[in-house]
């Protein structure tokens, strides 16, 4: 939604490459890029989502129905206001001609991924999960990349590069390893060692592969006079581990030829299962927030825009009631980190309004997406497009975060010794028992740990080696530093893996440590043989639990002793704050409210939020004075009494996007653009009660309409039908 204390919005000209702006470029607002969606299919009145950006696809000709080229898509985009950039998958994608030959005479099935037992991992028909070859970065260069920039888009997205940790047993591979390691190829699932440096290859595969398309497109740009942008969407780290993926994440933050990151989070990714107080289920919310909070941490030293994603459906095929609260649940949870501002608002909208799925859980019956859900979806995207960013904490005792490293991706298949990490138990280990109790725990990652900016605000630090090790000795330097101008470190860890002894740096070249930790512990002035206790160094503090992470979780009430010694730690010097228990986050970003309220906590009683409130979760968008949240829900106000001018007129919440408002002495006017087949609800705050309301279709029609006056509030509610073509609204009082 748009607003402005101007009497006229002075249109924008959309600057588009290689394309002539259309009467509709003229009127759209959208240049700054603040939101987005991806599609392979050309502009459709149904799909019209109405972000700044749409992203285009793939780079195949006559792709779905439509029978268009690559070019002609995008030019549909366009041609409808929309600043296009691209996207195509870089371990997968509609390759088909690499692979079977059309493109250099040569077959190359055999760069798929390759499990233990010889079957190819497939993404689709022909598509293969894919060892990523120099030949194949090759191709993408010259035949993907050179023709997106031809077309004139100045932003590449090449999203998840993904190597599945049980694949690394295809010829490419074993070729790929010959050359990095110089020497011949061996299983891994043979030795932990054996693991660890064919997930470290696969690392580099991907690293190498991004580096190099990305290094090209900026230099073919050059030539063509373009300022090319490149961006990596990706799941989070805290996914790709649980989901046993091992893919280049926080160091492709530092590459010059990276310019930022879309955070694949969603539904699909959220509800993995995990452990907490014993049990093992979804947790949707909880682990959204820290998905989302590991991708914001990555970048934010970097200075590399973020996107954040959420999905109204996902992947696998559930009821619209299911969706619909989860949903709920990542929204809110992206919300919560008020320094990133920027969204992908949906993926793939053609499956959202045009899919069917079920009616209810215990049903095979399917419909389209109902009404009252696509409305709510678009007053939630709406929201997003007017999200400020802010300087607001979330509610809770700051301070407190857990080390993460890229290697968390190293260690989870197969088992070596017997040593398990269920679920990725010893991450959440670290993270459950204090999320849970309402403590906003953040996570930091030690690839970052030479920019200053990591240590900001940071009181206490929790890590671990039992799950990750650590890929250079530099970090620890970092670490050590910190300790000594007053950090506190605590270490949870038996270092009993058999990846404690894997040929790495603290075992070679002079170093004798049995486990890298003893490189961390000798720097912090600790002696050997390393026992559990408390230390001081410098001005700071160091703890050492010899209790592996996933103790915590893995079993009833285990987490107390760990609870009760950050609590400890939180509450005397170096720190000397209080840590404050809860059973919900909130926070406040412009006239937004964000609340979520935990379950699995002591605590059962509402979060109680009272004022003047539009509830943005329902579809009616109602005023209320009061909202209570209940233990496992989310609650999303806008805070009418927060408006800083009440006399002048303004959409506060709308499931269309607001184009060309005009405020006169007695009168208020604007177009409302959404998704044909999707009903708008808008509540518009006016200084008066109106005479009269005038809404007309792009031709003059008049339409029908739904209309309520607050007196309360201020406000006036409207409900018609959406067009993408424009309804005008004329409001006089």
């Amino acid at each position: 939604m748009q607003k402005t204390t101007l009497l006229y919005i002075i249109p924008v000209l959309l600057f588009i490459a290689c394309a002539k702006p259309s009467q509709e470029e003229k009127i759209v607002a959208g240049t700054k890029e603040k939101t987005a969606f991806q599609t392979s299919n050309p502009w459709k009145p149904v799909t019209d989502v109405r972000a700044d950006v749409a992203i285009v696809y793939s780079v195949k000709d006559h792709h779905g129905k439509a029978g268009m080229t690559f070019e002609e898509r995008v030019q549909t985009w366009r041609d409808k206001g929309y600043t296009t950039h691209f996207m195509t998958g870089i371990a997968w994608g509609e390759y088909q001609d690499y692979f079977t030959g059309e493109w250099d005479g040569e077959w190359h099935l055999d760069e798929g991924q390759v499990t233990q037992k010889g079957d190819t991992l497939w993404h689709g028909h022909m598509v293969p999960y894919i060892v990523p070859s120099q030949n194949f970065i090759n191709y993408l260069k010259e035949k993907v990349i050179k023709r997106v920039i031809d077309a004139g888009i100045d932003a590449i997205y090449l999203e998840e590069p993904e190597f599945w940790a049980k694949a690394g047993y295809s010829e490419a591979f074993k070729r790929e390893w010959k050359v990095y390691y110089g020497f011949d190829w061996r299983p891994q699932h043979e030795s932990a060692e054996n693991t660890y440096l064919a997930n470290k290859l696969k690392y580099h595969l991907y690293y190498r592969a991004v580096e190099e398309c990305f290094s090209f497109a900026k230099e073919y740009g050059k030539s063509k006079g373009m300022e090319v942008r490149c961006y990596v969407p990706t799941h989070s780290l805290v996914n790709y581990s649980q989901w046993m993926i091992v893919s280049p994440e926080a160091s492709l933050a530092s590459l010059p030829s990276v310019d930022g990151y879309i955070a694949q989070v969603w539904t699909g990714t959220s509800r993995e299962p995990n452990y907490y107080n014993g049990q093992a289920k979804e947790r949707v919310f909880e682990t959204a927030f820290l998905e989302y909070g590991s991708m914001e941490s990555m970048t934010a030293p970097t200075g590399r825009k973020m996107y954040f994603l959420t999905d109204p459906i996902e992947d696998w095929p559930r009821d619209w009631a299911d969706y619909k609260k989860n949903y709920q649940a990542t929204f809110a949870a992206q919300l919560l980190y008020p320094m990133v501002a920027n969204y992908e608002v949906m993926p793939w909208p053609d499956r959202i309004y045009e899919g069917l799925y079920r009616t209810s859980a215990d049903s095979e019956e399917k419909a389209l997406i109902p009404r009252f859900y696509s409305t709510q979806m678009q007053v939630m995207v709406n929201t997003l497009n007017d999200m400020p960013e802010s300087d607001n904490k979330v509610s809770g005792s700051q301070g407190i975060g857990v080390l993460m490293s890229n290697s968390l991706m190293f260690q989870r298949f197969p088992t070596h010794q017997g040593y398990d990490d269920p679920q990725l138990s010893n991450f959440y280990g670290q993270t459950m028992p204090l999320l849970k109790r309402g403590v906003p725990v953040k996570t930091v990652h030690i690839e970052n740990v030479s920019f200053p900016r990591t240590w900001e605000d940071l009181k206490i630090l929790i890590m671990s080696y039992s799950n990750m090790k650590p890929m250079n000795q530099e970090g620890h330097d970092h670490i050590a530093d910190w300790v000594k101008k007053g950090g506190v470190l605590v270490y949870c860890g038996r270092d009993k893996d058999a990846f404690q002894s894997v040929q790495e740096w603290w075992n070679t070249d002079g170093n004798t440590f049995n486990a890298p930790s003893e490189d961390l512990f000798q720097k912090l002035g600790l002696k050997a043989p390393f026992e559990a206790g408390e230390f001081s160094y410098g001005k700071g503090k160091v703890v050492v639990m010899r209790v592996d992470p996933k103790e915590f979780v893995l079993e009833e009430n285990n987490d107390v002793e760990f609870v009760n010694t950050i609590k400890r730690l939180y509450g005397s010097a170096p720190v000397s704050g209080k840590l404050a228990f809860k059973n919900h986050f909130s926070l406040t970003r412009g006239a937004y409210e964000i609340i979520s309220v935990v379950n699995e906590n002591k605590d059962t009683s509402p979060y109680i939020a009272k004022g003047k409130f539009i509830d943005l979760f329902d579809p009616a968008i109602p005023v209320l004075d009061e909202k209570r949240v209940m233990p496992g829900e989310q609650a999303f106000l806008y805070n009418i009494e927060s408006v800083k001018d009440p006399q002048l007129p303004q959409v506060l919440a709308t499931a269309a996007r607001v184009y060309d408002e005009e405020v006169t002495k007695n009168s208020y006017s604007l177009i409302a653009k959404s998704p044909l087949n999707t009903t708008n609800v808008m509540r518009i705050l006016l200084p008066e009660k109106v005479d009269s309301i005038e809404i007309t279709d792009a031709n003059g029609g008049e339409l029908q309409a739904e209309s309520a006056w607050d007196e309360g509030s201020k406000t006036c509610f409207l409900s018609f039908e959406n067009n993408p073509e424009g309804v005008h609204v004329r409001l006089n009082w």
